[in-house]
């Protein structure tokens, strides 16, 4: 794992605060992706009132649909046609992404997690109401491979095929992704 551009890069874009990046390489089981993980700390402030409605709507104004509302696999998978964005809609948990050598990262309510095709994820640990609406660039329907050495290649050439996403699924087309993303 490598950290990757973010706030406080002199050079680059720098990203809102509030804002982790992550890049996850090929661990020989699972392929991950050159492109970050971004994590948005309190990018939505969930409803009292209907927090899924809040999540569902603004990923889907922003084009990233086919959502549902569920937890995180306890195993590590990943998907090698679509990216995924997870909104945690309520409590908290750790969701290790990048595989079983990957980096532990702790989300609560009002985070969103963008994740690039290929990136391995799968809870560890969660609270009893942890809540997650999850969606898709363009409304993709999602493949899920679990981490198997014998789906490596095949995955690669998948995940090289997905296109990138028009727009950032909390902010649109002037999002941190667009930016972090090219």
């Amino acid at each position: 794992m490598a950290e990757a551009k973010g706030y406080g890069d002199p050079h680059g874009y720098n990203a809102p605060l509030g804002t982790e990046t992550y890049v996850f390489r090929s661990n020989g089981i699972v392929p991950n992706s050159s492109l970050p993980l971004i994590v948005r700390r309190g990018a939505i402030s969930p409803s009292e009132h209907d927090a899924v409605r809040t999540f569902k709507a603004t990923f889907a104004r922003n084009g990233w649909t086919n959502a549902w509302l569920n937890g995180i696999h306890d195993y590590h998978h990943y998907h090698p046609n679509t990216h995924e964005v997870l909104g945690i809609v309520s409590g908290s948990g750790q969701v290790r992404f990048g595989g079983e050598d990957g980096d532990l990262v702790a989300v609560s309510a009002g985070d969103v997690v963008v994740i690039p095709a290929g990136v391995a994820h799968a809870c560890i640990n969660a609270s009893d109401d942890f809540s997650v609406v999850g969606a898709y660039p363009g409304g993709a329907d999602y493949d899920t491979i679990r981490d198997d050495p014998a789906a490596l290649a095949t995955s690669q050439q998948r995940i090289a095929q997905v296109p990138l996403p028009e727009a950032d699924p909390v902010d649109g087309a002037d999002g941190p992704l667009m930016k972090l993303w090219t």
